[in-house]
């Protein structure tokens, strides 16, 4: 059986998240869009925790880390955000926390609540405090809590972020470096962009959706596909295991957007209005032409900064990954509507329900069985999709990409703009 896992969201109680996130709406968000396992998020908040504490129940069996909500397995995760002053400016910079058990989240949560306040978001933030500090006392609770660098190339709260990151894993984490095991690409950049850093092959790639609200086009649009055979059965120790040893029997990829469809893919100025490609900010010298101040320096950029390795290398011990945008983009996209639409939600849904859920719908409905339930141009863009190749105007300094389609792509022809 394979298991759809999205380890890093948020609930209501952080900033700028819908009320709807909560275990009722993950719950059938995650059945629609055909996710097995998500990650509870901000379990540092006191009122979230409380509740996880009294609705999750244990599997039977007790002691796997993951805990059962109306079929779907909730992983115990949180994020929090660290702040240290340097020579070089103030490092910031967001973890993904990973705890195998309530027990461990209660000794947790009495360390970080002497780091920061936990009760004024449901993501907390630590000043004076290193990713190296972080990961000393996550380690101290419990070896087995998994902590990974989160959205490792976000500008502003990246591990490698063009504004407030570091240029290695080692000069953030120092001496506790030895202690991570993985890296959470992120929506602006891909396994394949990551590849370009030979320093990078010991580490496996996550991907998650950093999901702030329950809509299908947010929650698992990017996630972790893991099977452990007819005999095995998912748990937190096996998923790490896993990604631990890049196993690729049992972690088998990771589903990601196009990577210019995140927010900070190229660089740029979100209230000028203006993006630019790397080989365009150098020619700027990376001054915006509107205003005359430093533009936002994407993710791609940053990448070519610390890269040494050409785009198409492929470590040995890579998991693969699959390419695709939410159903609902391309749905809006063909129709020329909002995401929120009502035709498109219709639309959506109704494939969603004939088909069973939407990742199958991405990635392994047959094309004769999705034409029983959509139009031709809507299953040419379906499929090409899958093949990843639809063209996205890059995102840049907070603003998504955006899905163009013209009239061939429709039409199922291939055109050089679709590469």
């Amino acid at each position: 059986m394979r298991y759809f896992a999205d380890l890093h969201i948020h609930s209501k109680y952080s900033r700028a998240v819908s009320p709807l996130m909560d275990l009722p709406h993950l719950a059938e968000g995650a059945k629609r869009k055909g996710l097995q396992i998500l990650g509870t998020g901000d379990f540092t908040h006191p009122l979230w925790f409380k509740h996880l504490k009294a609705t999750l129940q244990n599997e039977s069996n007790e002691g796997s880390g993951l805990f059962a909500y109306r079929d779907v397995r909730f992983m115990l995760t949180a994020e929090v955000a660290t702040f240290k002053s340097t020579p070089k400016g103030v490092k910031k910079v967001h973890h993904v926390i990973h705890a195998p058990s309530f027990e461990v989240v209660e000794q947790l949560n009495d360390v970080y609540g002497k780091m920061g306040s936990l009760e004024a978001d449901g993501r907390p933030m630590f000043g004076n405090c290193s990713p190296a500090e972080l990961m000393e006392k996550t380690h101290e609770v419990s070896p087995d809590a998994v902590l990974i660098p989160a959205h490792a190339w976000t500008p502003w709260f990246g591990i490698f972020g063009s504004m407030s990151g570091y240029n290695s894993i080692e000069e953030g984490y120092e001496e506790q470096a030895k202690h991570i095991i993985a890296l959470e690409t992120g929506m602006s950049s891909d396994p394949a962009m990551n590849w370009r850093l030979s320093k990078l092959d010991k580490y496996a790639l996550m991907s998650n959706s950093d999901s702030h609200s329950p809509y299908p086009w947010r929650l698992g649009r990017e996630c972790n596909v893991f099977d452990f055979g007819s005999n095995g059965e998912a748990s937190f120790s096996s998923i790490f295991s896993a990604v631990k040893n890049h196993d690729k029997r049992h972690f088998l990829f990771t589903v990601e957007v196009d990577p210019a469809y995140g927010k900070y893919h190229y660089d740029g100025h979100r209230l000028c209005n203006f993006s630019a490609s790397p080989e365009e900010t150098r020619k700027l010298k990376s001054v915006c032409p509107v205003c005359h101040r430093h533009l936002t320096i994407g993710v791609e950029n940053r990448v070519e900064e610390l890269a040494d390795r050409p785009l198409g290398f492929v470590p040995e011990n890579a998991i693969p990954f699959k390419k695709v945008l939410p159903l609902h983009e391309l749905v809006a996209a063909y129709r020329k509507s909002s995401l929120s639409s009502k035709r498109v939600m219709e639309e959506a849904d109704s494939l969603i329900t004939s088909v069973g859920s939407e990742l199958s719908v991405l990635l392994d409905t047959p094309e004769p069985q999705l034409r029983k339930h959509a139009d031709e141009g809507l299953v040419a863009v379906i499929m090409r999709n899958r093949e990843g190749a639809l063209k996205v105007k890059p995102g840049y300094d907070g603003e998504y990409g955006v899905l163009q389609l013209n009239a061939a792509t429709k039409l199922g022809q291939t055109t050089l703009g679709a590469y």
